[in-house]
């Protein structure tokens, strides 16, 4: 993997991940189209950016960060399903995660459900509605289905938002907040795997990746949030489909999508 094949990497990481269209799914792609095969360096890599994309949160919601300790333990609760459910069903995950055909048909079903999410949930809440500690719960076990591959956790806790009745822009940033605790462990229990592959060798790679990610990440939560306001989520339905209709066709066209090593 080169620098310019890492920087793709990182720039589809930045868009995806915060946005309800899936991330693996967008990995998928990219990495076969570039023809790279997996690899421990390109594990380490693809987990280790996702460090930058959390950053990007932090650095955009800082004074949510500090404002009262009453907000961590609101995460916590939210978090707490799926670092339960995470840990019961790590090996049906990682089955899971190696079933491009999953994958897709996640992303499809999931586009489905996007397309009609807003006529489904019409949630007109004032900006300052509370995020109690039930409704918390609530979303965090929504999240517990983003463990299917394919079906995005920004989507899965969003709609979860929704459904709490929260309109779309406290949903989308709450499930922005969400991401933290739940995108950190996620890549601190996976890199325990492959942590002995970073060396002086690919660290500069490694910090490149997470600096374009940071970058690409912040942007798009920026994006994210004013597109949703004003169009809702069908475009991003209509384009999940498309996305796993591509992975199918290629799939169907006997290319080797194999997700693991």
């Amino acid at each position: 993997m080169d620098y310019l094949q890492a920087a793709i990497i990182a720039v589809v990481e930045g868009i995806t991940e915060f946005l309800p269209i899936s991330s693996t799914g967008h990995m998928i792609i990219f990495e076969k189209l570039m023809g790279l095969d997996s690899s421990p360096l390109l594990n380490v890599y693809k987990i280790t950016i996702q460090f930058g994309a959390i950053l990007s949160v932090i650095c955009l919601y800082w004074r949510r960060f500090i404002q009262s300790a009453d907000f961590y333990f609101k995460l916590f609760v939210a978090f707490l399903p799926s670092a339960v459910f995470g840990f019961i069903l790590s090996d049906l995950i990682d089955k899971m995660l190696g079933s491009v055909m999953i994958v897709a048909v996640s992303m499809i079903a999931g586009g489905v459900v996007l397309i009609f999410i807003d006529s489904w949930l019409k949630n007109e809440n004032p900006d300052n509605l509370e995020i109690t500690y039930p409704k918390a719960l609530k979303i965090g076990l929504f999240q517990v289905i983003s463990m299917i591959p394919g079906i995005s956790r920004s989507a899965a806790t969003i709609i979860g938002g929704m459904c709490q009745k929260l309109n779309r822009s406290q949903a989308a940033e709450f499930s922005f907040f969400l991401a933290v605790p739940t995108m950190f462990a996620a890549s601190v229990w996976e890199l325990k795997k492959y942590y002995a592959d970073i060396n002086a060798s690919n660290i500069s790679l490694l910090i490149f990746g997470n600096v374009i990610a940071f970058i690409v990440a912040a942007l798009a939560i920026k994006f994210f949030i004013n597109f949703l306001i004003r169009h809702g989520f069908k475009l991003f339905g209509y384009y999940r489909i498309i996305a796993g209709g591509v992975i199918l066709v290629m799939l169907l066209a006997g290319i080797d999508l194999n997700l693991t090593d």
